[in-house]
C-alpha cells in the first residue's frame, strides 16, 4: 500500500460541539486534507507542543516523551492505518537499539507525540479515499455563478444535509472548507461519500 505524508494544516475549535476540536492534517505533496474530530485535552496536548510552550508540569504526553527519552526509544513515525465505522486508528512506530517496535495508539495521542518527536505522519491512500477531502482551486468554474440557495451559508442546516442536492453539497464542502469549519466538511463529506456509495 502507498504510504503519504501528512502535516498539521489546523486545528479549530468544533462548530456544534462545543467541548471537541478537530485537527486537519493535509497531504505534504497534495491538495487532499483529512479532518479528524478529536477532544478537547488531546487539542491542548498538540496545541502546546506546535507553539513550543512549556507547562509548569508536563502534560500526559509530554511526560510519556520524556519515559520514551529516558530508555532511549525513539519515535522515527506515526501512521494512520485504519478507519473502521467513521474512527481512525494509529500506530507509533519506536526504535531502540536498532530494533523497531509498532505501538498501537488514538490517532489524537499519536499526532501530539509526533509534535513532540518532529516524526513525520503517514497514512495510506485508502484512508484519503474514503475521509478526505479535497481542496480545490478558488477560481475554478464551480466558484462562480449564481449560488444554488441550499448551499448559501444562512440557509445550510447541518442538521439536514441529506435533505439537500448532491451539487449543493460539493458547493457547500468547498465553502466551509474556506471558512475551516473542518467539522461541517467532514460530515458533508460523509454524506457525499454515502449518497455516491449507493450509485
Amino acid at each position: 500500500m502507498r504510504r503519504i505524508e501528512l502535516e498539521i494544516v489546523a486545528l479549530s475549535h468544533s462548530m456544534t460541539q462545543s467541548h471537541n476540536y478537530a485537527v486537519v492534517l493535509g497531504e505534504t505533496r497534495g491538495q487532499r486534507r483529512l479532518p479528524i474530530v478529536i477532544g478537547s485535552f488531546e487539542a491542548q496536548a498538540i496545541a502546546v507542543a506546535m507553539e513550543r510552550m512549556s507547562p509548569n508540569r508536563p502534560l500526559t504526553h509530554d511526560l510519556f516523551k520524556n519515559t520514551l527519552d529516558t530508555f532511549n526509544i525513539v519515535l522515527k513515525e506515526v501512521i494512520i492505518n485504519n478507519l473502521l465505522d467513521g474512527i481512525f486508528y494509529a500506530r507509533l512506530v519506536c526504535a531502540r537499539d536498532g530494533d523497531n517496535y509498532e505501538i498501537d495508539s488514538r490517532t489524537s495521542d499519536a499526532i501530539a507525540m509526533a509534535v513532540r518527536f518532529g516524526c513525520p505522519i503517514y497514512t495510506y491512500d485508502f484512508i484519503l479515499e474514503a475521509a478526505g477531502v479535497m481542496l480545490e482551486d478558488h477560481d475554478d468554474e464551480h466558484g462562480s455563478g449564481i449560488e444554488n440557495p441550499a448551499a448559501s451559508s444562512s440557509t445550510f442546516d447541518q442538521d439536514a444535509i441529506e435533505n439537500y442536492p448532491l451539487d449543493a453539497l460539493h458547493r457547500k464542502l468547498q465553502e466551509v472548507l474556506e471558512s475551516e469549519d473542518y467539522e461541517t466538511a467532514a460530515k458533508i463529506r460523509d454524506e457525499i461519500k454515502r449518497r455516491e456509495a449507493k450509485d
